[in-house]
């Protein structure tokens, strides 16, 4: 099945779009269990649940959500762990209990333990109904790098050099950027029953145009998305730059 690619005029528009399908996921199944992700690129996202939480009441007190990843080395209270971002950007604006929401524990004695807790968790949850997702410049999606098997479960990985470069802005150095994470792997990803990618900017550009170029290979993370049968993306002008404008085809959601 074909990609569904929506094309967004901006960040707000992408934003908006992203909020609106997660807003009816929500609605239509109140126990809905959302697959959530960090990052700039989903700051927009998570205004617009917010201000349409206030506005229209939606309610989140059913949801459950399980995150993609998380720093090794970084405890919840850390201002650049993702429980942290997590907290800060939405769960604390909604009416979501706390208890239901799940990011890998970075502090974890025993790693590798932590990543299958982390699988059973999500099976046990029910599964992931909407699974939102980013796209690195490298192509990667969660922290699975480049090469990663899509047969990977839940694991750690050494964090690439350009994904720690472009990470380094929210730390005081790159020096202060941890080298290993916890993630989702992609396999966990595709079990997702619906996958929404964000893509916005022009540093995204090239990791879009290989992704909709449709070839599938661990060399770009993301095309594993080629293999699952609801995946839609919205990306903004910016981020679709190198396309050609004959392959920008925007379908129904």
């Amino acid at each position: 099945m074909a990609l569904k690619l929506l094309k967004a005029a901006d960040y707000a528009e992408m934003s908006r779009q992203a909020a609106d399908i997660i807003i009816k996921q929500v609605k239509e199944k109140p126990n809905a269990v959302l697959g959530l992700a960090t990052g700039s690129t989903m700051l927009g996202v998570y205004r617009e649940l917010a201000a349409d939480h206030r506005q229209h009441g939606t309610s989140y007190r059913l949801v459950r959500t399980v995150n993609l990843d998380e720093y090794v080395g970084l405890g919840p209270d850390h201002p650049n762990s993702y429980r942290h971002y997590m907290n800060e950007h939405l769960f604390s604006k909604l009416d979501i209990p706390l208890h239901e929401t799940h990011v890998p524990n970075g502090l974890a004695a025993d790693l590798d333990e932590e990543c299958r807790r982390y699988e059973r968790l999500i099976d046990e949850v029910g599964g992931i109904d909407l699974q939102l997702l980013g796209i690195g410049r490298n192509g990667h999606i969660g922290f699975n790098e480049p090469g990663t098997p899509f047969s990977s479960p839940t694991h750690v990985v050494e964090l690439a050099e350009s994904t720690r470069k472009a990470n380094a802005r929210f730390f005081g150095s790159l020096d202060d950027v941890p080298r290993r994470a916890i993630t989702m792997g992609i396999a966990t990803i595709l079990r997702s029953r619906r996958l929404v990618l964000l893509a916005s900017g022009r540093e995204k550009a090239e990791a879009m145009a290989r992704l909709l170029e449709g070839v599938v290979t661990p060399d770009l993370p993301a095309s594993a998305l080629h293999l699952h049968p609801d995946v839609t993306i919205i990306a903004d002008r910016e981020a679709l730059s190198l396309i050609p404008k004959e392959k920008r085809r925007v379908d129904a959601p």
